[in-house]
C-alpha cells in the first residue's frame, strides 16, 4: 500500500497533502501563500520561483518519517498560466496567470485570425478568450519581443513544476486543452492558431510533448529528493490543471456527476465520454486528465465578491454569512454583478463591480452581503443551465473549494441550482485529486491494471452528515432573482465588452 502526495499550486498558495492509501487518511499536510503581482490593466503575474519555494517550504514543515514513505506525487496547477523557458529551461518572464485580462487585445487578434467565433468551435472547439494562453504568447512577442525571440519551452504552471521535480519537459490533454492552441477534438497542437501567432515561427514546437493520464511523466530529480528529504525512486504522474484534478479528487469521473468549485474564481464542470461543445460559448470543452472529456464553465469572480464585501464592512466569515440570511432571497430587488477582476463567462473583459437597483430599503450591509453570494451561485447556473440545454443530466452536484465552507452557500446552491447538493469529506479537492492521479500512475506502472474510476470509487468519500435538497418555495423566489440577473448581465454588455 502507498503513500503519496499531491501538490497544489494554486493563485493564492500551494498545498501539499499525503494520503495513505491504505488507511484512506490524509496523514499530513502544509500549505504557503502566494503574493500577486497586480496593475490596473488586467495584469495578474506571479514569479515561477514562488511556487518552488513555497512547495519547498510545504515539505520543510512535513515530518521526515512521513515524507520518507512517499511513493509517488502528483500535480495540480492553475489552469491557463504562461510559463517561458528558454532553451536551457530558465524562466524567461512573470509568469501571466488565467485571471489576467491585459491580453484581450491579443484575443481579440486571434479570433479575427482563426476566422471568427464560429470557426473556433468548428474546427478547434473552443473560443479564445482572456485568461487563455494563446493570448499570453502573443502578448509576449508584441511586448518583449528580445524574450519571444529566446522563448525555447512554453508550459503550463504544472507543467513546470513537474519539470522542476523531473527535469522533464511534457504536457497532458486536459490542462493542453485550456491553453486556447489545443484541437480538443482531435486531441491535438492546433497548427493554424499558431500560424496566427507567428506565421514565420512554428510555435508547436515550443508545446510539450502529450502523453497519456495514467502514464508517469518521469522520477524526481536527485538533487530534489534531496532538498525534500524524499527517496529518489519517486515517482511523478502526467498531472493537470486543478479543474481537472478537482474533478478526481470529487469523484467527478462518470457520467451525471458534477463539482462546483467556489474559489477565487468560480468553476462548474462535469464528466463526459465525448467533447461538448456549447454555441454560445459559455461551456469551455476542455478535455479531463483521465484520458476523457471535462465541459466546464468558469467565472473569475466567485469569492472575491464576497472578499471585497467583507472587507468593506470589516466582517469575517461567520458574521458576513449571518449578516447576509438578514436579507431576503432577492435581495429586495438589489442585484451585483461582480465581475470586479473583468469576466469569462460572459465574456466581460472590461468588466466592473456593479450594484444595479439601489432604494432606500435595500442600501443596507446585510442586502449588499446577501447579494454578493447570491451573484457568484447565479454567474455559475449559467453554466448549469447550458448543461441542460445540451440534454445533460445532472444526478447531483459535489461542491469543493473555500466557499464549499459556508452553510448559506450550499443551502444557496441547491436552491438556485435545484439539485442535491453534496460534501466531499476531504476539502481540498484538487490536492488530494493530484494525489489519486499518481495512484494511478503508480498501479499502471506496477501493472495492477485499476481503472480512475476504481481508485475514485474507493477513495472519494462523502460527507452523508451534511447533504443539501433544494426547497420548492426558495427555488421558485431564486429562480425570479436569476432573471433579474440576467437582464442586468446582457443590458451591460456594451459597456463591458
Amino acid at each position: 500500500m502507498a503513500v503519496i502526495a499531491g501538490i497544489d499550486v494554486g493563485t493564492q498558495s500551494t498545498k501539499v497533502v499525503l494520503y495513505d492509501e491504505k488507511t484512506r487518511e490524509i496523514i499530513a499536510q502544509a500549505s504557503s501563500p502566494h503574493r500577486i503581482i497586480a496593475q490596473d490593466d488586467g495584469t495578474r503575474e506571479q514569479k515561477a520561483s514562488w511556487w518552488t519555494d513555497a512547495i519547498r517550504t510545504c515539505f520543510d514543515s512535513i515530518d521526515e518519517r512521513s515524507k520518507r514513505r512517499i511513493d509517488a506525487i502528483g500535480v495540480s496547477g492553475q489552469q491557463h498560466g504562461f510559463v517561458p523557458l528558454d532553451k536551457d529551461g530558465n524562466v524567461l518572464y512573470n509568469v501571466k496567470l488565467w485571471n489576467d485580462t491585459s491580453t484581450a487585445s491579443e484575443c481579440e487578434y486571434l479570433t479575427r485570425c482563426a476566422g471568427g467565433r464560429q470557426k473556433l468551435l468548428e474546427n478547434e472547439g473552443n473560443l479564445i478568450l482572456p485568461g487563455y494562453t494563446i493570448g499570453k504568447i502573443l502578448w509576449l512577442k508584441n511586448h518583449k519581443r528580445e524574450l519571444y525571440d529566446r522563448l525555447a519551452h512554453i508550459l503550463l504552471p504544472h507543467d513546470y513544476i513537474n519539470y522542476y521535480l523531473t527535469g522533464n519537459i511534457t504536457c497532458e490533454a486536459g490542462d493542453a486543452s485550456g491553453t486556447g492552441l489545443f484541437n480538443v477534438r482531435e486531441r491535438t497542437w492546433s497548427h493554424r492558431l499558431a500560424a496566427c501567432i507567428d506565421d514565420k515561427r512554428n510555435i508547436i514546437e515550443c508545446m510539450p510533448p502529450l502523453i497519456s493520464n495514467e502514464k508517469s511523466c518521469g522520477t524526481i530529480r536527485a538533487e530534489i529528493a534531496a532538498d525534500l528529504h524524499l527517496r529518489e525512486d519517486v515517482i511523478v504522474s502526467s498531472g493537470g490543471g486543478d479543474n481537472m484534478m478537482g474533478a478526481i479528487g470529487t469523484g467527478v469521473v462518470n457520467e451525471g456527476t458534477m463539482c462546483v468549485s467556489l474559489g477565487t474564481s468560480g468553476t462548474i464542470f462535469a464528466h463526459s465520454s465525448t467533447p461538448l461543445i456549447d454555441d454560445n460559448g459559455y461551456l469551455a470543452a476542455f478535455c479531463s486528465s483521465t484520458n476523457a472529456y471535462l465541459p466546464l464553465l468558469c467565472t473569475m469572480n466567485c469569492t472575491v465578491a464576497t472578499e471585497y464585501t467583507r472587507a468593506l464592512f470589516g466582517k469575517d466569515v461567520v458574521s458576513f454569512d449571518m449578516e447576509a440570511k438578514k436579507a431576503p432571497i432577492g435581495c429586495d430587488d438589489l442585484v451585483m454583478l461582480p465581475y470586479f477582476n473583468g469576466e469569462r463567462t460572459p465574456n466581460y473583459p472590461n468588466g466592473k463591480g456593479t450594484l444595479i437597483g439601489l432604494n432606500q430599503k435595500n442600501m443596507t450591509e446585510a442586502h449588499i452581503c446577501r447579494a454578493a453570494m447570491e451573484s457568484a451561485i447565479f454567474s455559475l447556473r449559467l453554466g448549469l443551465d447550458t448543461f441542460r440545454e445540451k440534454g445533460y443530466a445532472v444526478k447531483e452536484i459535489r461542491l469543493i473549494g473555500g466557499g464549499a465552507k459556508s452553510k448559506v452557500w450550499r443551502s444557496m446552491c441547491a436552491d438556485i441550482f435545484n439539485v442535491k447538493i453534496v460534501i466531499p469529506e476531504v476539502t481540498e479537492g484538487a490536492a488530494f485529486g493530484a494525489a489519486l492521479q499518481a495512484l494511478w500512475a503508480l498501479s499502471t506502472i506496477n501493472g495492477g491494471g485499476r481503472t480512475i474510476q476504481d481508485i475514485a470509487d474507493e477513495h472519494v468519500i462523502l460527507d452523508s452528515d451534511h447533504i443539501y435538497y433544494p426547497d420548492e418555495k426558495r427555488v421558485e423566489s431564486y429562480e425570479t432573482a436569476y432573471k433579474r440577473y440576467l437582464n442586468y448581465m446582457k443590458e451591460v454588455e456594451h459597456m463591458f465588452k
